[in-house]
Formats: C-alpha cells, sequence, structure tokens
C-alpha cells in the first residue's frame, strides 16, 4: 500500500487528505492519481467502495488550483448517474478543496434551479452534475462548455442502465476536443468500451481489480424459499433481519411499488425502517438519507437508486430481498457493505421464478453464497392461509375483483332476453332545401335519421337504423318503408314484433312545415 504522500499531490492537497484521517491509498488511488495529475486520460475499472470518488476528485482540486473562473464557463465537470451520487462527490469535493479557492456548484433535478443559475453567474470551477439537469441548463443558455478543462464520467455502467448514454455522448461533443477525460466504471459493458473509445484519447486503462468482483470483506448467504408469495418474502426477510446482528442495513427490490409495501410491512411489525426511491421528492430522500447515516434510522429499504457509489462506511447488512434482475446490479447493491476494510454480510432470498435472475449472478461473480435455512417457519402453511384469504373473498383475485375500467361486474345490471320494448319510432329529420351541387363528383348527402325509444327497463335498446328515402314533397306512403315495432331477441337481432300491429309513423314534419323551408330557392345559373 502506497502514502499519499508519494502521489505527487500538492501540500495543501495532502493536508485535505489527512484532515479526513486518511494516509494510505487504495489500489485504484495509487494508480490513477499520479497519471492524472501529468494530464493524461484515465480509464479506471474498480469494484464498488474501492474509493473511485477520491481518486479523480485529489488530482482534479490540484490541476485546478491554479486559474480563474469566469461566468458562466465551468472548467470541469463531473457526471453522476444519480442526484444522490452527485451530492455524495459534492460532499468529497468540498472536503478535499477547503484549502483552495476553488468553487463548484450541485446541478441536480428536484430542487430549485434559481440558486443554481445564480452560481453558474458568479463563476464556478467545477460543475458536478446528472445529466439531465446540465443539459436543461445549457439548452436554457445558463452556461457555456467551451471552456471545460476536464471531464469526469463517474459510475458509467450505470448511465448506460438508466439510458444516459446518448446524453452523455452530446455533452461530450459540447465540450472542447482538447480535454481530460476521467472515465471510470465498475463493469465495462460492449456499449461503455465504445464510448471510451469514441471519446478518450490513448488512456491509461487501470484495473484495480477484475471487472464486477465482489470484495472478499463481504460474506454471501443465499436463501432458498420454496414460494414466490410475497408474504413469505416479507417473512423470511424479517427473520433474515431478527437473527443478525444488524446494525443498519439496505433492503435491496426491484420494482419502487415494492420498496413501500416492504418498508410499511418492517414498520408494522417494530422495525425501524424507511424507504427510499426515485419517485420520492428530492427532499424526503435527502433526509431519510441523512437519518440513514447519522444511525437515526437502521433499516434502509430501497431501489437500485440507493446501489450506486453511496457512500456510508458503515453498513453492516444488505438484504435483497428481490434477485436483480441485471447481474452487475447485484454487485453494487452488495458493495454498500464491506467498505474500507470492514467487514459486511449480504443475503439474497431467492424463490422458484429467480432461476434465471440466480444463475446470471452466480456466473457473473464466479462465486458460490453459502446457503441458509430458516428454522422454524411453515412456508407452505403461508401459502395456505394466502390462499385461504382469497378464498374468502369469493374466489377472485385482489387485483381483479373489478370488472373493465375499473366498474364491479357484480353491480353491472343483468340484461334479461324479455326485456320488453314499449314502443320504437324512428323519426326521419326534414331534408333542408334543394342546393347546387358543388361538384359532381360529390355524393349526395342523405338525411339525418333520429331513433327514438321509450323503455319500461333499463335493458338496452338498439337503435333502428332507417333508410333515407326522397324528400317530403316527393314522397309517396310505401308499406314496406314504414317503421316497425323492434325487440331483441338472446342474440341482439332486430326483427319485427308479430304479434303487434304495424303503425304509421310521422314522417318529417307533416302539415307543420316551418315557414323558412316554404322559401321559394333560387338557384344561381
Amino acid at each position: 500500500m502506497t502514502e499519499f504522500t508519494q502521489l505527487g499531490l500538492s501540500p495543501t492537497t495532502l493536508q485535505a487528505v489527512a484532515d479526513t484521517g486518511y494516509t494510505t491509498a487504495t489500489p485504484i488511488q495509487e494508480q490513477a492519481i499520479p497519471v492524472a495529475l501529468a494530464g493524461r486520460d484515465v480509464l479506471g475499472i474498480a469494484q464498488t467502495g474501492t474509493g473511485k470518488t477520491a481518486a479523480f476528485t485529489l488530482p482534479l482540486v490540484d490541476r485546478l488550483s491554479t486559474g480563474r473562473a469566469r461566468a458562466r464557463m465551468p472548467r470541469a465537470i463531473v457526471l453522476a448517474p444519480t442526484r444522490e451520487l452527485a451530492d455524495q462527490v459534492a460532499e468529497s469535493f468540498a472536503k478535499y478543496a477547503k484549502g483552495t479557492k476553488l468553487s463548484w456548484v450541485l446541478l441536480i433535478g428536484g430542487v430549485s434551479m434559481g440558486d443554481q443559475v445564480a452560481a453558474l453567474n458568479k463563476g464556478v470551477d467545477v460543475l458536478i452534475a446528472t445529466p439531465g439537469r446540465l443539459l436543461d441548463l445549457f439548452e436554457r443558455g445558463k452556461m457555456l462548455l467551451t471552456g471545460v478543462e476536464i471531464m469526469v464520467v463517474d459510475e458509467a455502467d450505470r448511465m448506460l442502465d438508466m439510458g444516459f448514454i446518448p446524453d452523455i455522448e452530446r455533452i461530450f461533443k459540447l465540450t472542447p476536443p482538447r480535454r481530460q477525460t476521467l472515465f471510470f466504471s465498475a463493469t465495462m459493458p460492449p456499449e461503455i468500451t465504445r464510448l471510451t473509445t469514441a471519446f478518450l484519447k490513448d488512456p491509461t486503462r487501470i484495473e484495480a481489480s477484475r471487472p464486477a468482483m465482489t470484495a472478499d470483506t463481504i460474506t454471501q448467504y443465499l436463501v432458498r424459499i420454496p414460494t414466490s408469495d410475497p408474504k413469505a418474502k416479507r417473512t423470511a426477510l424479517r427473520a433474515l433481519i431478527e437473527r443478525s446482528d444488524v446494525k443498519n442495513g439496505i433492503v435491496f427490490c426491484n420494482r419502487k411499488s415494492e420498496v413501500d409495501i416492504v418498508a410499511k410491512s418492517l414498520q408494522t411489525h417494530g422495525f425501524d425502517a424507511a424507504a427510499i426511491h426515485g419517485d420520492l421528492d428530492q427532499a424526503h430522500r435527502m433526509k431519510t438519507l441523512a437519518d440513514f447515516r447519522a444511525g437515526n434510522l437502521k433499516i434502509l429499504v430501497a431501489s437500485d437508486v440507493a446501489a450506486r457509489g453511496l457512500d456510508i462506511p458503515d453498513v453492516s447488512h444488505v438484504f435483497n430481498y428481490d434477485v436483480s434482475h441485471h447481474a452487475d446490479d447485484y454487485v453494487h447493491r452488495i458493495g454498500r457493505t464491506g467498505r474500507a476494510g470492514r467487514k459486511g454480510e449480504a443475503y439474497m432470498i431467492v424463490t422458484p421464478s429467480d432461476d434465471k435472475s440466480l444463475d446470471k449472478v452466480l456466473k457473473l461473480i464466479k462465486k458460490d453464497p453459502e446457503e441458509l435455512i430458516l428454522d422454524g417457519i411453515d412456508f407452505a402453511a403461508i401459502k395456505d392461509n394466502y390462499r385461504r384469504d382469497d378464498k374468502r373473498s369469493g374466489g377472485r383475485e385482489r387485483s381483479g375483483e373489478r370488472g373493465g375500467r375499473g366498474r364491479s361486474r357484480a353491480a353491472e345490471p343483468a340484461v334479461t332476453e324479455a326485456a320488453p320494448v314499449v314502443a320504437a319510432t324512428a323519426v326521419e329529420a326534414a331534408p333542408p332545401a334543394a342546393e347546387a351541387p358543388r361538384s359532381r363528383s360529390r355524393r349526395k348527402a342523405k338525411p339525418d335519421t333520429v331513433v327514438v325509444a321509450t323503455v319500461e327497463t333499463p335493458a338496452v335498446v338498439e337503435a333502428a337504423i332507417v333508410e333515407a328515402v326522397e324528400p317530403v314533397e316527393a314522397r309517396a306512403p310505401r308499406p314496406d318503408r314504414e317503421p316497425q315495432l323492434l325487440q331483441s331477441d338472446r342474440r341482439g337481432d332486430r326483427k319485427p314484433a308479430k304479434d303487434e300491429p304495424q303503425r304509421q309513423g310521422v314522417r318529417g314534419f307533416g302539415d307543420d312545415i316551418p315557414a323558412f323551408l316554404r322559401r321559394p330557392v333560387v338557384i344561381p345559373a
């Protein structure tokens, strides 16, 4: 292990490092800092929790210590995939740059844009941002990227998972080509490799460990349960928390809706738990994380928004309530524990439906976690109770009790085939006066037909379609054109009632033709 004093950092930066309590550099810091100080591009590959943030923050502070920021023209950009990770980078920058006159601004969504714009107008040395907010402010004309000297991309593989790669490419193209790029990622999917080939110039590749390798300080366990029933999974989770000496732990779920359900279940059973995911407002998320860091919250139930880069040094346990869909996410999840040489434990609950996802995880990490058996839990009984609850509700699924478009099927009135129709009289609207055709190709429009129906029951009465006939003045009564009483058979077909006499319908206005229809029509020659 190499001490920071041997890496070529300035005395001011070394003092800031010493104030944080660190004296020895991690492998990624040992290899990346000298190369970055020399002004060369760096492609750093290291597992999560190995000190990548300090590996680019320390040389960034040293290189920018000379120079002056100009209004709306930042000198360096640090891109992070999530708001929480960007905020963490800003905290690290504040610690390591406290002995300098460098300024920085945090550009993330969910907070006021006015304060961020005001800071940009004064001039900042470093932008620490998520891609979306940075491009938003750029498109509003609040900044210029032509003065960027150093570009840092952190957790690049997470950028890929979140769909930020097009934004990253655009930001690269907006910055000057003669810039230094520090690119860090825990894994190297093909798309990330293509990105580094396009935008990095002869980078120094630094691998502190093989990609997707889990830390040796983490003891991994696998817990199989015989059912995918959510109630059984929550029971297994509570049993794992109770049997483990949990100082503080993070529970990871695949879906945001599941995060809320699991957190409420733990709270109901007396656990100190809270939820955090992307749908919560930023102030609530930051407060929850602050409580967890301060030790005021014991269990944090999270989606993968908290899986990357969160530096909470003393997390004792990680629980995978769901097996992650992407194998890389498992590496980042369990990387929240066992950090900075501390010991940690990671548990993964596996159901019969998780076999494919589990195979991907085991193939990636090239390890076989120790299997645990939860004694004293009758999962079959939990499943039977769950089904018995469904039977009490009439055999309907909880999500399927209501009919289409939110209507209850039981509340719909029954339509019997004997629903009587009292009368259905078709009335044709009187045609307008003759009008010169606009073109020979235009077909003459037929007069509208109105069907008036009167019923005694709420049964549905189908409208009778009456064929349009000649104008009132030229029309003679025809027996085959007379409207008939309609009734519906069981198939819904229309047919006349044989036992009902046919009645003469009223056509047009009869003798009461309005005066405006009697006016003569003048047709231009």
